[in-house]
């Protein structure tokens, strides 16, 4: 079975269950700032989960794509992916436990959806401790389906049971495994544990933790699924391992043919299909190279596959080529690959340009400075600054040599980077400015061009609709009925580009507010002006105005302040509500 066969039949399968299908959310979540990705299928549903209602109602299905980084190193062995696909059902105060189990069941082995035999597969409950009880009703649904009490398995908390924290709801889960081990099935995951591998995951939320000794049961329990996508196919087609499966097994061919029969690695190859695959999904909903938060995570990824054909004696530009295959494979299944394929390849491209020629060199200084078992933390951070290497990608090759490396220098070393360059802006957009922050300021003149650029496109109809601005990005709602493209967003980009690069001058003036109306000037919110207001203008020496908008807010002085962060770069646009859209956009620099 192939990996769209089995997403269409789970979905397929549920939907017979009165199921709504529901898309994948995106791989960065949208309101939880305490990861950096969606790593599970339940995340982007927590609220729901907790008791908010979900507008499809109480039974919903979906295929959630996730990212996972914490087991890195152990990519490339058989089961370990960074990214990975989660199929997931769920009942949001709907059924519950017999309905749960009888379903997973029936899907696994009914002929006429999985087929698998029950013979290879084996269960686990939880246990019980001092505050809940073992769930004798979950096991006993089990043993009415025909599962052997000695393929049954009582685990504790540990293993079988789901918290969202501290406080708050929890509960037991049931989980299903697949015998791969030699010859006839033995005993159980408690007798065989490393025989025996997970498939299938059922969380039964039905309490409610008030604090670390007291639960109370939930009025409305809710089930919560989980189904590895690439391991079901492991087992469903016998293979040894998840890179065996057609979500791989094309790539590694293409990989081997590249470097040479002489010179290929199977675990690099491994790591090299796993990295670029993960690239290409977090490229397409919005992430970009960056040095902080999923930009880090994406740069490291991109640039660990790059070391890997390096080590294999190829040194020509190659990680496009890995990426065409797997949007290939994505573009028909999720729509932001398919939408952002040129986005995908141009950043790619760009990051290996940018790494490659740096890496030779790098790792010709990294052998100068490793005179003695240690790397001191400044040549660490001269490695970071000078050639783009991640410390991450500094322990590895060190660790490689047997070195050691004095991270607390190299965080101090970090630090005193961090504080100059907070100083030389402190010092560079002074004048007016000394309450607020540099980056934001230029974050926010940046966001009224590309408004200026959005209804230079779309016409006069776009107005403003709300907008939040960090640090780190941009995010602007306006009004627009349907979806913008990426030809016309990718026109609006080389707008604001254009204002930025003319070294324009930002000046303001005190208006009428009906006379301002009357001239034309942007204003989203007239109503919560005075008679008097504030209008700003982005001017060109040329006399090119590009902006011209009611705001009272900080500005830069000239766009060649806002050059001093990057190049201006929109990496998401979809709806925000009815009648609205929303873009997420950077500035992004070259170094």
């Amino acid at each position: 079975m192939h990996t769209n066969e089995l997403r269409q039949k789970y979905l397929e399968f549920f939907q017979t269950k009165e199921h709504a299908v529901i898309p994948s959310a995106p791989l960065v979540p949208e309101n939880d700032p305490s990861v950096l990705f969606n790593t599970a299928g339940m995340q982007p549903l927590v609220p729901y989960l907790l008791g908010k209602a979900h507008p499809m109602g109480k039974r919903i299905v979906d295929v959630q794509k996730c990212v996972r980084t914490g087991d890195i190193d152990d990519v490339g062995d058989n089961t370990h992916l960074t990214f990975f696909e989660m199929l997931g059902n769920w009942s949001l105060g709907d059924y519950f436990k017999k309905e749960s189990i009888t379903w997973s069941w029936e899907f696994l082995t009914d002929v006429k959806w999985l087929a698998l035999d029950p013979k290879m597969l084996s269960v686990t409950v939880f246990e019980g401790d001092n505050n809940a009880p073992r769930d004798e009703e979950s096991a006993s649904i089990w043993k009415s389906l025909g599962v052997p009490v000695e393929r049954i398995a009582y685990l504790p908390a540990e293993d079988n049971w789901w918290a969202a924290g501290p406080t708050g709801p929890c509960g037991p889960d049931t989980e299903i495994f697949y015998w791969v081990g030699e010859g006839e099935p033995q005993g159980n995951k408690g007798t065989h544990p490393k025989q025996w591998m997970e498939i299938w995951n059922n969380v039964f939320m039905q309490y409610n933790r008030v604090d670390e000794n007291t639960l109370e049961k939930l009025p409305a329990p809710c089930v919560d699924t989980g189904m590895g996508l690439e391991r079901t196919i492991v087992t469903l087609n016998g293979l040894k391992n998840v890179y065996e499966t057609d979500a791989f097994a094309d790539v590694l061919v293409l990989i081997k043919n590249i470097v040479g029969v002489e010179h290929y690695n199977e675990r690099g190859a491994r790591i090299v299909a796993d990295h670029v695959r993960a690239a290409v999904h977090m490229i397409a909903d919005g992430t970009v190279p960056k040095n902080v938060d999923q930009g880090y995570i994406l740069r490291r990824l991109i640039r660990r596959a790059i070391r890997e054909f390096y080590k294999m004696g190829y040194e020509q530009s190659v990680i496009a080529d890995i990426a065409k295959m797997f949007i290939g494979k994505f573009s028909s299944v999720y729509g932001s690959v398919h939408e952002n394929e040129a986005r995908i390849l141009d950043e790619l491209t760009r990051e290996e340009t940018k790494f490659r020629s740096t890496l030779s060199k790098g790792l010709k200084e990294l052998e100068r400075r490793t005179t003695t078992s240690a790397l001191s933390g400044k040549d660490a951070f001269d490695l970071f600054a000078t050639y783009g290497f991640p410390l991450e990608m500094t322990q590895e090759l060190a660790k490689e040599q047997g070195l050691t490396i004095d991270e607390v220098a190299f965080r101090e070393e970090f630090k005193k980077h961090q504080d100059l360059s907070r100083t030389a802006s402190a010092g560079k957009f002074k004048g007016g400015l000394a309450d607020h922050s540099a980056k934001v300021t230029a974050y926010h003149t940046v966001t009224h061009l590309m408004l200026a650029g959005l209804r230079k496109e779309l016409g006069t109809g776009v107005h403003q609709a709300g907008s939040n601005i960090t640090e780190e990005r941009t995010r602007f709602d306006f009004t627009h009925p349907e979806k913008v493209s990426r030809e016309i967003l990718d026109r609006v980009e080389s707008y604001v580009n254009e204002a930025i690069a003319a070294g324009a001058t930002v000046s303001t003036s005190i208006m009428d507010k009906e006379a301002a109306k009357a001239a034309g000037v942007e204003g989203s919110f007239w109503e919560k002006y005075p008679e008097k207001v504030t209008v700003y203008q982005v001017a060109a020496p040329n006399g090119t105005v590009y902006s011209q908008e009611l705001c009272g807010g900080p500005h830069v002085a000239t766009t060649t302040d806002i050059a001093a962060f990057g190049t201006f770069k929109i990496i998401k646009e979809e709806a925000s509500s009815a009648g609205v859209r929303r873009i997420k956009a950077v500035l992004e620099s070259s170094l």
